[in-house]
């Protein structure tokens, strides 16, 4: 039971750390029928069952719950929709990426996350209108809710610090370390356990991860090589740890507010992006003239923003209509993915060092969700 408890609150955010970066942010894996693993930039959408039995709050009238989405030729829509989440997880990060190589924009990050926020609101706000009916918004007070705003920003704002310091390969890879974590966090706080043989193979996945962090921050002979600069290793790491706690608190926000993730973030989203306007002037650094950034990096924003939209709106569908194989193998395949073009794109030949630490870390995550899907299918037949 406990490590069952463990699975269900086990999620993150990222994709590319940022949907709203997440995405972002990023966006890990379903492992049950309940609930999923996510990376920062997918942990906004929660599965469809999370609206069942929400209470309304005290003094409001109760509304019929949002109709599910079509079902028909499911599994076509789920195809196109897994398709176009994993396009759009890839585009974000590949697009932030070349966002943050420029450098008068790079350490624009507290604006950038607000931009994404108030489009991440905008999606929801349009999804949730009677036309589409995805979910029905309630609203939360702000004393509530400004806690896991917080800790939202820093979910999407360190994981970007990251990516503007860091390898794409080394970003993505190190993102691996959500899963242990929360697994952490989640026994520290709730006493909860998982498998002997889930924790074995977060052992590699961890070791991997550590040995990708040393050999990709070492200085290249080559200029053209892409590095790890100190800097992105700080960030990336510090951004586990807020992305983590971020998943945590957000199972105990589904229970304390009564909410499901998509009326959370209808909540979180302009809660934190008005609160970051009041902290931009004195952290972001902006170019001296706008007009010295380029006109391509403008469009790459909006492209960014339209990933997010995506991203967010695909999320809710894939869960709706798949089960936890489908989400798990989407969500290696964009982990690999990523991976793999940022190794083609980094410079590294195939000898380096640090291609024995993706190996690894991959692998022991790919492990630990084949042991923990098994762990769930044999609650399944018990059950």
């Amino acid at each position: 039971m406990a490590s069952e408890r463990s699975d269900r609150r086990d999620r993150s955010s990222s994709s590319s750390s940022d949907t709203a970066t997440h995405s972002e942010s990023i966006r890990l894996n379903k492992l049950d029928d309940e609930e999923k693993l996510k990376s920062p930039d997918e942990l906004e959408i929660d599965d469809d069952h999370e609206d069942d039995g929400l209470l309304p709050k005290e003094g409001e009238e109760e509304v019929a719950p949002a109709p599910e989405p079509p079902k028909q030729s499911s599994f076509k829509s789920a195809l196109i929709w897994m398709v176009v989440n994993t396009l759009a997880t890839i585009g974000i990060v590949f697009t932030n990426k070349a966002i943050f190589s420029e450098p008068s924009l790079k350490l624009a990050q507290l604006s950038f996350a607000a931009f994404h926020f108030f489009i991440t609101y905008f999606t929801l706000f349009v999804i949730s209108r009677p036309r589409f009916a995805f979910f029905v918004p309630r609203r939360a007070s702000i004393r509530d809710i400004l806690p896991l705003s917080i800790s939202m920003s820093l979910n999407v704002i360190l994981p970007n610090l990251s990516l503007a310091f860091s390898s794409v390969t080394f970003y993505q890879v190190a993102r691996i370390l959500l899963t242990p974590t929360v697994a952490a966090m989640n026994f520290v706080l709730y006493r909860a356990t998982l498998p002997k043989g889930a924790i074995i193979a977060l052992i590699p996945a961890c070791i991997g991860v550590g040995m990708v962090s040393y050999y990709d921050s070492l200085p290249a002979a080559d200029a053209n090589v892409k590095t790890t600069s100190t800097l992105g290793v700080i960030f990336a790491f510090s951004g586990i740890v807020a992305s983590s706690l971020y998943t945590v608190w957000i199972a105990s926000y589904h229970r304390k507010l009564q909410m499901s993730s998509m009326q959370l973030l209808f909540n979180q989203a302009p809660v934190s992006a008005i609160m970051l306007l009041y902290v931009i002037p004195f952290v972001d650094t902006f170019p001296e003239s706008w007009s010295v950034v380029p006109t391509n990096k403008w469009l790459l924003i909006l492209m960014s923003g339209l990933y997010a939209s995506l991203i967010n709106i695909s999320q809710f569908f894939i869960i709706a209509q798949t089960g936890p194989v489908s989400s798990t193998v989407v969500g290696h395949v964009k982990t690999c993915t990523i991976v793999a073009l940022g190794w083609a794109t980094s410079g590294r030949g195939g000898t380096d060092k640090s291609v024995l630490g993706v190996l690894v870390a991959i692998g022991g995550i790919i492990a630990y969700s084949i042991v923990m899907l098994k762990e769930n299918q044999k609650k399944g037949t018990k059950g």
